[in-house]
């Protein structure tokens, strides 16, 4: 008996100490307390402004000539995903990535067309680019599009403006989406959307 107490006290005391070298700070999810994720950490791109973007722009594109187009053939259109291009000085490549699967999904999920998966354009671009250099590179978009019997490609770019005075930073993104035709390079359909994030 006096042994299970000795032991209970000892494991209330490490796990005092333990909370205590956390510094005292309570661990919570965002799914515990949705609030987490309404507020801003800083004025770079995160979850919520990328999907509140691409909830539009695809929206816009839904309702796109384009799509109208795809809707109408026969034969499902081919269609492939190029990376986003960030004009930023951030490094958000993990925010695109995220972008790029909801775009991939979102497509797949329309049934209008045929989507070539992002794995085998990474097959083939080593095989265009080299394996030393295997990056995509716009100016190759027709290359690749015949190497894969793409007809489209959808890309985009972001960029964006910082501006400061003396109590405030401002940072403003400029988030494209477009569909790009493989045969012409033409832009067929381009879709804008703004998020502006600022620290006082």
């Amino acid at each position: 008996m006096r042994f299970s107490r000795l032991f209970t006290l000892s494991l209330f005391a490490l796990s005092a100490s333990f909370v205590a070298g956390c510094g005292g700070r309570e661990v919570v999810r965002g799914s515990d307390d949705p609030s987490i994720d309404s507020h801003a950490m800083s004025t770079g791109l995160d979850k919520e402004d990328v999907q509140r973007s691409l909830v539009t722009l695809l929206g816009k594109m839904r309702k796109s000539t384009v799509m109208d187009s795809w809707r109408s053939r026969r034969e499902r259109t081919t269609v492939a995903i190029a990376p986003i291009r960030n004009d930023t000085s951030e490094h958000i490549e993990p925010v695109l990535s995220a972008l790029l699967g909801e775009v991939e999904t979102w497509l797949v999920d329309s049934e209008v067309v045929t989507v070539v998966s992002q794995e085998r354009q990474s097959e083939m671009i080593r095989q265009i680019e080299g394996a030393q250099h295997p990056v995509f590179d716009p100016a190759h978009i027709p290359a690749y599009g015949r190497q894969l019997g793409v007809q489209y490609y959808v890309t985009g770019k972001i960029g964006a403006a910082d501006e400061r005075n003396d109590d405030m930073r401002r940072v403003q993104y400029w988030l494209f989406l477009q569909v790009i035709e493989v045969e012409t390079g033409a832009i067929r359909w381009q879709g804008k959307e703004e998020v502006t994030k600022a620290v006082r």
